[in-house]
C-alpha cells in the first residue's frame, strides 16, 4: 500500500500482482498559474518525489508530447535510457519489466490498461479529441498485436477526470463503451466516477483553471 499524501491509487490495480501504478496529486505549495510547459517544469521535483514513493526512477518513464491524437508507441529497452519521449505520441504500451508508462493530464483523461496474463500495460491520454479518435481501442489492438494480448484479460482503469455538468462532454462515459466495445469484459472496466474540478485542493483543472494550472500524472508499469 502506497503511503503517500499526494499520490492516489485504484484498487481493480492494487490487485494485480507485479504492477505498479499511481495517480499524483495537487502539490499544495507549488504555483502552476502559469502555461503548461512552465508549470510542468515547476512540478518536476513533485513528479520525482512521487515516483520514488512507489520504488521507481523518474529515467524509467517513458512519455508522450501528447498532441491530442491517437498514435500509441511502443517501449520497450531499445527505446533507449533516460527518460523516453515519443513526438506526436498520446499513448504508450510495453510488455518490459521495469520500464514505466506516464501521462500528464488536468481535466482529460488518464486510462490505464493492463493485461496481467502476458504483463503488458498500456496508458493513455484520452480528452474529447483523443476519445473521439478512439485512443483507448487503439491501445487494446496495439497489446494484442505486440504482445499477443487478449481483451478478455485486460483491465481499464479511468482516473479522474472533468465530467458534466462542468463539461458538455461525458467521454469518460465513451472511453468506458469504447473498451466494452474492444472486447474487455463490463466488470473489468473501472472507472473512479471522479471529477477533476470537483476538489480543486486535490486536482489541476485545466477548465476551472482557464488553462493556468498544473498537470496530474499518471503512471503504470510492471516492476523489475
Amino acid at each position: 500500500m502506497v503511503e503517500d499524501a499526494l499520490i492516489e491509487t485504484f484498487p481493480a490495480l492494487t490487485a494485480i500482482d507485479g504492477l505498479v501504478h499511481g495517480f499524483t496529486l495537487r502539490h499544495p505549495e507549488i504555483d502552476v498559474q502559469t502555461d503548461r510547459e512552465i508549470a510542468i517544469c515547476r512540478l518536476e521535483q513533485h513528479f520525482v518525489d512521487r515516483l520514488e514513493s512507489l520504488g521507481i526512477s523518474r529515467d524509467h518513464v517513458a512519455t508522450g508530447e501528447q498532441v491530442h491524437g491517437n498514435h500509441v508507441a511502443v517501449v520497450s529497452s531499445a527505446s533507449g535510457p533516460g527518460r523516453p519521449h515519443f513526438p506526436e505520441t498520446d499513448g504508450l504500451a510495453t510488455a518490459t519489466s521495469g520500464q514505466y508508462l506516464g501521462i500528464f493530464v488536468a481535466d482529460c483523461g488518464a486510462v490505464l490498461i493492463v493485461d496481467p496474463v502476458k504483463r503488458a500495460c498500456a496508458a493513455v491520454h484520452s480528452g474529447k479529441n483523443g476519445t473521439a479518435q478512439k485512443i483507448a481501442p487503439e491501445a487494446i489492438r496495439v497489446l494484442q498485436e505486440e504482445f499477443g494480448s487478449d481483451p478478455a484479460d485486460m483491465v481499464v482503469q479511468l482516473a479522474p477526470c472533468v465530467r458534466p455538468p462542468v463539461y458538455e462532454i461525458d467521454f469518460a462515459a465513451q472511453i468506458i463503451s469504447d473498451c466494452i466495445a474492444a472486447g474487455v469484459p463490463e466488470e473489468r472496466v473501472h472507472d473512479c466516477g471522479t471529477c477533476t474540478s470537483s476538489d480543486l485542493e486535490r486536482y489541476y483543472s485545466y477548465r476551472v483553471e482557464k488553462g493556468k494550472t498544473g498537470r496530474l500524472f499518471a503512471v503504470v508499469g510492471w516492476a523489475s
